[in-house]
C-alpha cells in the first residue's frame, strides 16, 4: 500500500514537471513570432533571404557549444571557457594546416582531441578534487584565452585553401553547413538527454547529488564527460569559425560563454541543476540570435546592445527562479 501511494503521488509531480516545460517553450516559441512580427515591420532586410541565413550561420555558433552547457547545467555545474576555447581551437586548426604540416584531417584530430583533453581536466578538477566547476573553468577560460593570443601575437593564422575548410564555411543546398551540424547534434543530445542511462543519470546528479551516488551513479565519471564533451563542442565551433572567417583568430568568439549560457537558461534549464531540455536551449538559441541580428539591423548602439542582453539574461534568470520556488511550493502543498 506504501509502495503504491508513493508511486502514484509521483506521477503528478512529473506531469506538472512536463507541464511548466511545455509552459516554457509555448512561451519562447511565441515570443520569437513576436520578435520576427516586430523586426520584420521596423528593421529594414530583416526577413530577407540572406539574413535568414545569416541567423542560422549565428545560432550554429552559439548552439552547438550550447547542446553540451545544457548537460553540464543539468547535472548542477557551470562552464564558462566557451569563448577563449572556441577562439584557441580556431587558432589550432588553423596553425595545424598553414605551420605544423598536420594536414586537414590531422589539424581537425588534433583539435578536437585536445578540446576533449581541456574539457575533461576541468572535469577531473571537479570530480576528484571537487574544485568548484565556475572556479575551474574560469581557469581555463584564462588559460585558453591567453595561450590563443601568445601563439599568434594576436593576429590573424589564414587557412590555406581548402575544399574541406570551403564546404565548413560555406553551405549544401543553401543551408550553412554549421547550421546543419548544429541541428544534427540537436537531435543526438537530445534523444541522448531523454532516452539513455547518461541522460537520465545527468539529470539525477543534478536533482540530487548524494542520492544519485547512493543509487550507484558515479560521480567523478559523469563530471568527467560533462566538461569533455563541451571541450569537444567548443573546439568543433572553433573549427567551423576558422573555415567560416578563413583564419584562425585568438580575438574570436569574445563573449559567447555569456550568449551560450543565457541561451541555455532562457530555454529554462534550472541553474540550480535538475532541470531542462534541449528543445527549450533550441528556441532559447533562437531567442538570442534574432535579438541579436535584430538590434544590428536597427542601428543599435554595440554598447547599449550588451546592456539589452544583459537586462534579458537577468530578467531570465528571474523568471527561472520564479518558476522553481513555484515549482518547489506546489511539491511541498
Amino acid at each position: 500500500m506504501t509502495t503504491t501511494n508513493a508511486v502514484a503521488g509521483a506521477a503528478p509531480v512529473s506531469r506538472s514537471r512536463f507541464r511548466s516545460y511545455q509552459l516554457n517553450e509555448i512561451g519562447l516559441f511565441f515570443a520569437i513570432i513576436v520578435l520576427y512580427i516586430v523586426l520584420t515591420a521596423t528593421a529594414a532586410g530583416f526577413f530577407s533571404l540572406d539574413n535568414q541565413l545569416g541567423i542560422l550561420r549565428d545560432a550554429a555558433t552559439v548552439g552547438i557549444a550550447a547542446w553540451g552547457v545544457t548537460l553540464v547545467i543539468i547535472a548542477g555545474e557551470i562552464d564558462i571557457s566557451i569563448g577563449p576555447a572556441v577562439a584557441f581551437a580556431s587558432v589550432i586548426v588553423a596553425k595545424g594546416v598553414a605551420e605544423w604540416g598536420l594536414g586537414v584531417v590531422g589539424a581537425v584530430l588534433l583539435t578536437l582531441a585536445l578540446g576533449a583533453v581541456w574539457g575533461g581536466l576541468a572535469g577531473f578538477l571537479r570530480a576528484q578534487y571537487n574544485v568548484p566547476s565556475f572556479i575551474a573553468t574560469l581557469g581555463l577560460w584564462s588559460i585558453l584565452g591567453g595561450l590563443a593570443l601568445y601563439l599568434t601575437n594576436a593576429l590573424p593564422v589564414v587557412l590555406p585553401t581548402s575544399s574541406f575548410f570551403n564546404v565548413l564555411g560555406g553551405d549544401i543546398l543553401g543551408i550553412p553547413t554549421s547550421a546543419i551540424i548544429m541541428l544534427v547534434l540537436f537531435a543526438v543530445f537530445a534523444y541522448v538527454a531523454r532516452y539513455t542511462a547518461y541522460g537520465r543519470s545527468v539529470y539525477a546528479v543534478g536533482g540530487n547529488p548524494a542520492a544519485a551516488m547512493l543509487s550507484g551513479i558515479d560521480l567523478k565519471k559523469v563530471r568527467v564527460i560533462l566538461f569533455a564533451t563541451t571541450g569537444v563542442l567548443s573546439a568543433l565551433t572553433g573549427i567551423l569559425v576558422a573555415a567560416r572567417l578563413g583564419s584562425g583568430n585568438g580575438g574570436a568568439a569574445s563573449g559567447l560563454e555569456f550568449d551560450v549560457i543565457a541561451a541555455v537558461v532562457i530555454g529554462g534549464t534550472l541553474l540550480a541543476g535538475g532541470r531542462g531540455t534541449m528543445l527549450g536551449t533550441l528556441l532559447g538559441v533562437v531567442f538570442i540570435t534574432v535579438i541579436a541580428n535584430g538590434l544590428v539591423l536597427l542601428g543599435v548602439n554595440s554598447f547599449l546592445q550588451n546592456v539589452v542582453r544583459g537586462v534579458i539574461i537577468v530578467g531570465a534568470v528571474l523568471i527561472n527562479v520564479i518558476i522553481s520556488r513555484r515549482r518547489d511550493n506546489t511539491r511541498t502543498a
